[in-house]
């Protein structure tokens, strides 16, 4: 089994099942996106580089869906956050599957695609 999916097949649910429908959605709309297994989470990378990963931070009570150039859409998509102050990166947290925006989340992964072909360096800040 692929790190990967020893990590998500790991997780407590709900977060297994919220993951893996994630997960779902990242491979469907971008078919062209590389998994990747690194610092112990999973990132999803266009053109080798990190576009998303997921995590279950400590101490809380959803998964989230850390967009590493998230600044750039954050006025365009105002449902993501700016957790623990972080400079760059801005994330979705998802509690349930039930009250997640699938549409959303894909017309935001096509932006987050988009905006990482188009940029130079994966990290600009």
């Amino acid at each position: 089994m692929k790190p990967i999916d020893e990590y998500l097949y790991s997780q407590k649910e709900p977060y297994q099942s919220i993951m893996l429908y994630i997960r779902s959605i990242i491979n469907r709309t971008l078919p062209q996106v590389e998994e990747k297994f690194s610092y112990r989470i999973p990132f999803f990378n266009i053109n080798k580089k990190p576009m998303l990963y997921l995590n279950v931070l400590k101490g809380t009570s959803f998964v989230d869906i850390a967009f590493v150039q998230g600044i750039i859409l954050e006025e365009k998509y105002p449902q993501l956050k700016n957790y623990n102050k972080r400079k760059q990166v801005r994330s979705l947290q998802v509690k349930s599957i039930e009250d997640f925006d699938e549409q959303m989340f894909i017309q935001l992964l096509k932006d987050a695609a988009l905006s990482i072909e188009n940029s130079k360096r994966a990290w600009f800040i």
